[in-house]
């Protein structure tokens, strides 16, 4: 396997801006929310265990995954979410390690929000923290998704406290200011992790 950069941050902190930059570099990234969405779409051997163990509610009418009604259940029932991440987290994990397995850049991108919480770090060999104040992060989100301020504080709770993964990542970028700032720091950074691959 290539040389692995777990990128992470919380919502709002700017991964995404990141991991697109690190694309434009001609590096492959494999996001794990994509890969998320994609071992619970129709046909495939998560999806039937989530309706064998939920029910069939969790199906819409055309077979896919009625993620609505999954999250609201999940929100009023812990244990639920425990047997759902049981599900789903393994086809996760593996679907991850085949993509970064495949992938032919001189190094790859590991982009997760829940980097260092599903454990998925020890897929890496380094971790990049995009980082950014509270205030930041609820001002870009509300501007981004439209969602409310609650809503967003909500999300930042669940996550790991930022002095936490500040603590696990090996890298940190703080991403207090505009673009070209972010990217400017990210140079360096990428010209260190092609040397890292080499070396490998």
């Amino acid at each position: 396997m290539s040389f692995v950069l777990g990128l992470t941050g919380g919502i709002g902190s700017g991964k995404s801006a990141a991991s697109n930059w690190f694309e434009l570099q001609g590096i492959s990234v494999v996001d794990a929310d994509i890969v998320a969405r994609e071992i619970v779409e129709k046909g495939q051997p998560a999806l039937s265990a989530i309706q064998q163990y939920f029910g069939d509610w969790v199906l819409l009418e055309n077979g896919e995954l009625n993620r609505r009604a999954l999250r609201e259940h999940i929100f009023k029932h812990p244990t639920a979410r425990l047997a759902l991440e049981g599900i789903t987290h393994p086809a996760i994990r593996l679907s991850i390690i085949q993509q970064l397995t495949a992938a032919t850049s001189p190094y790859v991108v590991l982009v997760s929000p829940l980097l260092f919480e599903t454990n998925q770090h020890e897929l890496t060999h380094r971790t990049l923290l995009i980082d950014a104040t509270e205030q930041l992060q609820i001002q870009r989100a509300s501007m981004r998704d439209g969602q409310n301020i609650e809503q967003i504080q909500k999300i930042i709770q669940a996550q790991m406290p930022r002095s936490a993964k500040q603590k696990l990542a090996d890298d940190i970028v703080l991403n207090d200011g505009h673009l070209d700032h972010l990217y400017m720091q990210l140079r360096p950074l990428h010209l260190k992790y092609l040397a890292e691959a080499e070396k490998k």
